[in-house]
């Protein structure tokens, strides 16, 4: 075991005010040690984060909501689980792991993963097997994600032993009021109301965060990676049961013109399971940005169209101009790691609160041995249960742009902060409340935010040849977005991921409506690596604010729990995200697990799960991947790797 500690080659200064590691873009995890504290543009007495002046008042703590105004509201899953994987019950099936020696692609479609792995056989790095995969995931998942919406991605270059953070998260346009989705009366619209049209869009950054990593990281020309989506937009797919079944129950969707003349037949029926689905318009589209780059989306016809749809939008027109287009720009963000048992975990910062969450839940789970527990013991559940609550806690009350409001991330995840919160997890029997926020060092006062966030995203996770790696979670939000269809995709609807009030209790809200603002977002991509600091996972999920559970179980299972990555996604999920309730997967594990967790104090809510986590593990420069059985997906190396696309399909349609 090393003797080193996560903190071994950071400037001394910055590891005594951080006591996790918040780093600047493009660190370097050299010879074994985190070095290279700062971006290359900072000098060496800069704050990366920015901090507030501390304050005594303590935000009130959340209701049991989940509405988007914190009113209350039912939670919603607007994408089912796939039925054609069962999900283990309370004892897990020996599931093994795809097993590759060269590279792995785990991605939600078997199609987008057969992409990505055509890449990298063409000689291909990490990066542009992630854009061969999502175009073709914003072809065949289209209600998951694609260009009309944002990510974030992790970068880790293996030979330079380089980690980067990218931020493609959607922003507001500059005319946008704060009270964009209140009533005249100044009551909040009902969520629906205000997904469908064009005020819930915000202005699409996954192009240029892609375009962005491309240039410091691509091996292969732009215009190949686009190649495997064109020829399946221009030959057709057959449509699989999976977005059949989500087409039949999309609210709202038909309402569109554009989005009914492309997914519904003359009589108002989904195509049927198997009818294959052209896109030309779709196929146009990346023709042009694959031979002029991103300008071609930003600026120009394509951008205009954009714009056009949404100020002209069937329902709820909204304030998108050019100049809000052409304005954007992908942002790389401070690199974000903290230590766990022996491993050092990475991921995303503000705007996303995914990163930061996970690794607090982490961090006071570090006060536990898990691996004392079985996998789904009540013991165990009640500890990631409270670790999670307190996480969420402070998530609400503190996580926001932080190119707007100042983000105590130095103070959220400093030890003896962290271990005061952990002395506040209820490892008793009593009945449980939801959490107060704490007061983190650096934080001001702010009133919490319970904006709803629902479960519409996409994941996958790479390894090349050269052990360079890629976690990538890209979204449009809910499933099929806005609803508004441009040149043969979707807009997102990403706006709805504010806080609908401004403020509350005469308090600010972080996570409120501004112009060019970028929303919080749950996303979650994350790497770990072992204690010698070598790259040894890669892992992420959809699923609104539950990515931030999944993902950290998924950390747990093979951290703690030494499942393999296959077991460590099929394992069935519980989470806590501090709302008076516990939640767990509908399944013989809920029914088992019930009756204990009740005892000890719970509220329960049993609901299905739909997960995507799709991870890679590597073992001895071994990699194992694995697939979430709850979406349609796939893990790809070598062997499984495929010149033809269509036989992804076959793949789906035999219910593999």
């Amino acid at each position: 075991m090393s003797n080193r500690t996560p903190f071994d080659g950071f400037p001394s200064v910055v590891v005594a005010v951080v006591g996790a590691v918040i780093i600047g873009g493009g660190a370097v995890l050299g010879g074994g040690l985190l070095s290279v504290a700062l971006s290359p543009d900072a000098a060496l007495d800069q704050t990366p984060v920015a901090m507030e002046t501390p304050q005594t008042t303590t935000p009130a703590p959340p209701a049991p909501s989940t509405s988007a105004d914190g009113s209350g509201g039912a939670d919603v899953e607007p994408e089912a689980p796939t039925p054609r994987r069962d999900v283990p019950e309370i004892v897990l099936e020996d599931d093994d792991a795809v097993e590759a020696d060269e590279y792995m692609v785990a991605a939600a479609h078997p199609a987008a993963a057969q992409a990505g792995a055509i890449m990298i056989e063409q000689g291909g790095s990490a990066i542009d097997a992630a854009i061969a995969a999502q175009m073709v995931l914003n072809l065949v998942e289209p209600q998951s994600s694609g260009i009309g919406g944002g990510g974030f991605m992790l970068h880790w270059n293996k030979p330079k032993r380089r980690l980067d953070s990218y931020d493609g998260r959607e922003t507001a346009p500059m005319e946008i009021p704060d009270t964009a989705f209140l009533k005249p009366d100044g009551d909040a619209m009902a969520f629906f109301d205000a997904v469908a049209g064009g005020r819930s869009v915000g202005v699409p950054g996954l192009l240029r965060m892609l375009e962005m990593a491309h240039r410091q990281h691509g091996s292969l020309p732009w215009a190949t990676l686009f190649q495997p989506a064109i020829d399946l937009a221009e030959s057709g797919f057959p449509v699989s049961p999976r977005l059949h079944g989500l087409l039949a129950n999309a609210r709202g969707l038909a309402d569109s013109p554009t989005a009914r003349a492309y997914f519904y037949q003359a009589d108002g029926s989904p195509h049927p399971v198997g009818a294959i689905l052209t896109n030309p318009e779709f196929a146009a589209t990346l023709k042009e940005v694959a031979e002029k780059g991103a300008d071609a989306f930003y600026t120009g016809p394509i951008a205009e169209d954009i714009v056009a749809a949404v100020q002209g939008a069937f329902r709820n027109p909204g304030w998108m101009q050019l100049e809000d287009m052409s304005a954007y720009r992908a942002l790389r963000r401070p690199n974000l790691c903290q230590d766990y048992r022996e491993h050092f975990v990475c991921g995303m910062a503000p705007p996303s609160s995914g990163g930061s969450t996970v690794l607090q839940a982490l961090a006071m789970l570090n006060t536990v041995e898990l691996e004392d527990f079985e996998p789904y013991s009540p013991e165990a559940i009640q500890a990631v249960a409270e670790a999670s609550a307190l996480a969420f806690a402070d998530r609400n009350a503190f996580l926001a742009d932080s190119d707007f409001v100042k983000v105590p991330l130095r103070g959220l995840l400093d030890p003896a902060y962290v271990r005061s919160r952990a002395q506040s997890m209820d490892l008793g029997a009593g009945e449980k409340q939801p959490k107060d926020p704490g007061q983190p060092d650096g934080a001001a006062s702010r009133a919490m935010d319970m904006s709803l966030e629902l479960p519409s995203t996409t994941h996958l996770s790479i390894v090349d040849r050269d052990g360079n790696a890629v976690s990538l979670t890209s979204s449009i939000e809910t499933g099929f977005g806005s609803r508004l269809m441009v040149r043969g995709f979707l807009l997102n609807n990403q706006l709805t991921d504010f806080s609908w009030r401004a403020e509350r209790d005469g308090k600010p809200v972080a996570n409120r409506i501004e112009p060019g603002k970028r929303p919080r977002s749950s996303m979650a991509p994350t790497l770990v690596f072992d204690e010698d600091r070598d790259l040894m996972m890669v892992t992420g999920s959809p699923g609104g604010s539950r990515i931030i559970g999944y993902t950290l179980q998924s950390i747990i299972n093979v951290i703690d729990w030494d499942m393999n990555p296959q077991e460590a996604v099929n394992a069935p999920h519980y989470l806590h995200r501090n709302t008076g309730r516990l939640e767990l997967e509908e399944g013989p594990a809920a029914l088992a697990l019930a009756g204990a967790l009740e005892a000890r104090g719970y509220a329960l809510t049993v609901s299905p799960m739909t997960s995507g986590l799709h991870m890679i593990v590597i073992d001895d420069d071994d990699l194992e991947g694995g697939a979430d059985p709850r979406r349609e997906g796939a893990a790809i190396g070598e062997e499984q790797a495929a010149d033809d696309l269509m036989k992804a399909f076959d793949f789906i349609q035999a219910g593999n």
